[in-house]
């Protein structure tokens, strides 16, 4: 029989095509390996700017890929903050043809004038479909290239001052403020909104306390109010405590301080009892050296807060206006107590306006013969100030020149 030359083409082509099959199907031949994914920049440092920028990371495939690969990835906050610092992505994704082997990743850094502690960030590839990952980290730091903020900030230039010596009395402690950095042998931050024990800081306070709110500069401690987005608030500030660090009982207290202007703005030089871990407020006791309203720029309030419980919570207050026009925001002032045994009495530079003792209480216990702590602050919002205006300014700040604690010798 004779087979034509076409048939016997076919024929051979036929065999050829099942021996790559039969190859194919074979599990001890060896399978192309899984495509790789990986960022090709690693760690980058830059400096922050006063301006929003964008970095961009190259996202590369390694590999034989024959169908699509799907790559999600992240930014991650490390010391820097999301939202004031760099856009938040938590899950972006970046799709691969079988045909493109590099992608890119855009990142955008949110610069400020703010002067701060270099802050770190990642990108992160979180998982890949069809491909494995390689290099998935990439570190940035941002640099800060910013002056002091102090620098920015409208120093009041004089007011009233007080003296470094009194008859009878020793300087115990002081802080001036000196150097470029908040004395954490002296105090400690209390950040975020005070949630979920005490939401809005027991207030209805609209702020988020944050360290990069208090500076130092100068000779001068800052804590500036912003409107910006931090946690669950539109507005951040900080505060700060003295609480197991610098406790005091009796003696004078200066404090120097020049305070913000606006709607919402609640500056507040105050103390707490020191037993306020074992006796809850108001037993243990507030003394409020100076409290102001943004909206009362010549006013200032001089409080204590007392009571057995928060239903039974009372308080006594005294208000001191400047005259003709002044303002706290335009000169510095000393918020001043003298503080003894059943007795403390208020002073706006050096004059005496307001002062309590046991008689003034209705009978309740007197918590103010123990040790109390220093609470610097500023609040925006709240019971006392309302929430700001739309006229109101930002950002804002409260400004202490020193803070000094006597004793009787």
């Amino acid at each position: 029989m004779r087979i034509s030359g076409t048939f016997k083409v076919l024929f051979l082509l036929w065999i050829g095509l099942s021996s790559c099959i039969r190859e194919a199907d074979d599990p001890g031949l060896p399978v192309s390996p899984m495509p790789v994914v990986r960022l090709e920049k690693g760690d980058i440092e830059i400096s922050e700017g006063n301006r929003d920028t964008t970095l961009t990371f190259k996202v590369q495939v390694e590999g034989l890929s024959l169908t699509n690969i799907v790559v999600y990835y992240a930014t991650v906050a490390g010391t820097a903050s999301a939202g004031s610092d760099f856009e938040l992505v938590e899950r972006g994704t970046i799709l691969f043809s079988p045909s493109v082997s590099s992608r890119e990743i855009s990142i955008k850094i949110i610069g400020d004038p703010v002067k701060e502690s270099d802050e770190t960030l990642e990108l992160v590839l979180l998982d890949a479909v069809n491909a494995k990952l390689g290099a998935n980290k990439a570190k940035i730091t941002l640099r800060n290239d910013d002056l002091n903020p102090v620098d920015r900030v409208a120093i009041p230039v004089g007011g009233p001052s007080s003296p470094l010596s009194y008859a009878g009395y020793q300087l115990v402690w002081q802080d001036e403020f000196e150097g470029q950095e908040l004395n954490a042998s002296s105090w400690t931050f209390e950040t975020g909104d005070g949630c979920p024990a005490l939401c809005g800081w027991g207030n209805n306070e609209l702020q988020f306390y944050q360290e990069k709110n208090a500076f130092v500069g100068g000779g001068y401690l800052v804590i500036e109010g912003r409107k910006e987005s931090a946690g669950t608030r539109n507005y951040t500030s900080a505060r700060i405590i003295t609480k197991g660090k610098r406790e005091f009982q009796f003696g004078r207290i200066d404090i120097r301080a020049a305070l913000p202007e606006g709607r919402g703005y609640w500056p507040a030089l105050w103390m707490l009892g020191a037993n306020i871990d074992r006796t809850p407020w108001p037993a243990c006791g507030e003394i409020d050296i100076m409290e102001l309203t943004g909206d009362r720029p010549n006013r200032v309030l001089g409080s204590a807060h007392f009571g057995p419980n928060i239903g039974q919570h009372q308080f006594r207050t005294s208000a001191k206006f400047l005259q003709g026009g002044a303002k706290f925001s335009e000169a510095f002032h000393v918020f001043s107590i003298l503080w003894e045994k059943d007795k403390i009495q208020w002073l706006l530079d050096d004059e005496p306006y307001f002062q309590i003792t046991p008689a003034n209480l209705n009978g309740l216990a007197y918590p103010f013969n123990q040790p109390f702590f220093f609470v610097f602050n500023v609040a925006i919002g709240g019971n006392l100030p309302g929430p700001p205006a739309e006229s109101t300014l930002f950002p804002r700040w409260m400004i202490v020149d020193y803070v000094r604690v006597f004793q009787p010798r």
